[in-house]
């Protein structure tokens, strides 16, 4: 009998066609017709259960295993960035988006996993649910999906999920994870703070807002150092600043700010929400100016519930060796929507290592490149951890 690494190999250049068709085609959002007329077309005639998404372009398969037991998801993510790209590769997109973060790597290593396990049907014991999702970039398209039902499309819900997500900074074939927080929230504060404008000469004629907002700024720095405990920090930064003055005379009547904010609990995230806009309101209130404050709400923490991600470390140690699974001692600052699968079933997303040889600037940039060599790799453990915890029952 075969293993699941041994069956992989012979799958890997086809994995690797895959991925680089899928990177040519790469859309943005939520809607992404050709990549999931891709998807659809490597899943047909599997046997599978499909169901696609109305009015996103997501992708659900269903693999019923001839034996009984319970139900596990596997995700990846679909949707690329809006950036140019700028690798020089034969396969690099040419529409001004680019798979910076992955996704096709993602796609096709699931596609991967569903082969083989959809080759192991007659002693699958339960059900593995393949969700491939649109959306990750900043349009929540895993909690679409959930609100459509996701996790009641087998029949009963899934008791464990999992996901992968590659890094090109990362050494080739590592795996990294850790129990608990593995990545931060996101979240954002919009600012506006109001004065009354004037002429550039005459400023004690006027409420200027603009230095105003630079002792905001100031004082969003102060607040994660000085409100915030140091073993559960944010970080907050100010990633838009603009005023409603077209002139080099004219003195602005208002200033706009906002703040990107990254927590790790949701007890520092009520504490940044409740009392960073009332400290901003008291120093525009102490200036002679008002202030109004939007929260945008986003992705919460991703977590890895501890018991199945000791799980995961006990398969991964021994699918590839400990030396190859790496235990994060700290969660990353980047966000994840795959948090949102976490909130309603424990789970674990680990990285695998993509790093190309010479290196790769890291995620998200133009010049980002992936070793899809690793492809195999993705595809065997996702199956592995689906098999694996359909046995436990």
């Amino acid at each position: 009998m075969t293993t699941f690494q041994e069956d992989a190999t012979t799958l890997l250049e086809e994995l690797v066609a895959v991925r680089r068709e899928l990177h040519q085609a790469v859309e943005v959002g939520l809607d992404l017709p050709a990549t999931r007329l891709i998807i659809l077309r490597e899943l047909a005639d599997l046997g599978l259960e499909i169901t696609t998404g109305d009015g996103i372009s997501s992708v659900v398969a269903v693999l019923r295993g001839d034996l009984p037991g319970p139900t596990v998801l596997l995700r990846a993510d679909m949707d690329g960035l809006p950036v140019t790209e700028a690798t020089g590769l034969p396969f690099a997109a040419t529409s001004g988006a680019m798979h910076a973060c992955g996704h096709d790597l993602h796609m096709a290593g699931l596609l991967g996993a569903v082969r083989l396990l959809v080759a192991r049907r007659d002693r699958l014991a339960g059900t593995v649910v393949f969700m491939f999702q649109p959306g990750e970039e900043g349009q929540a398209g895993a909690r679409v999906m959930l609100e459509a039902g996701l996790l009641d499309v087998a029949g009963e819900r899934p008791v464990a999920a999992y996901a992968l997500h590659v890094d090109p900074s990362t050494r080739r074939g590592d795996l990294v994870t850790r129990e608990g927080a593995m990545m931060a929230s996101a979240n954002a504060l919009r600012v506006t703070v109001r004065g009354t404008g004037g002429h550039a000469a005459f400023p004690h004629l006027a409420v200027d807002p603009v230095p105003v907002a630079a002792h905001l700024i100031l004082a969003v720095q102060t607040f994660a150092a000085r409100r915030l405990p140091a073993t559960d920090q944010a970080v907050i930064s100010i990633t838009r600043l603009g005023s409603d003055s077209e002139a080099s005379n004219v003195l602005a009547s208002a200033v706009s700010l906002e703040a990107n904010i990254r927590t790790l609990s949701k007890a520092t995230l009520t504490t940044v929400r409740e009392q960073l806009p009332e400290l901003l309101r008291a120093i525009s209130d102490a200036h002679g100016c008002t202030l109004e404050s939007t929260f945008i709400e986003s992705y919460p923490v991703t977590v890895n519930d501890p018991a199945e991600t000791r799980f995961v470390l006990g398969a991964l140690d021994a699918l590839v060796g400990p030396d190859r699974v790496v235990r994060q001692e700290a969660p990353s600052m980047a966000s994840e929507d795959f948090a949102y699968v976490l909130d309603e079933v424990p789970g674990t997303l680990v990285f695998v290592g993509a790093a190309p040889e010479g290196g790769s600037p890291a995620l998200h940039s133009e010049r980002a490149v992936f070793d899809d060599s690793v492809l195999g790799l993705q595809a065997t453990v996702l199956a592995e951890l689906a098999w694996q915890r359909l046995q436990l029952r």
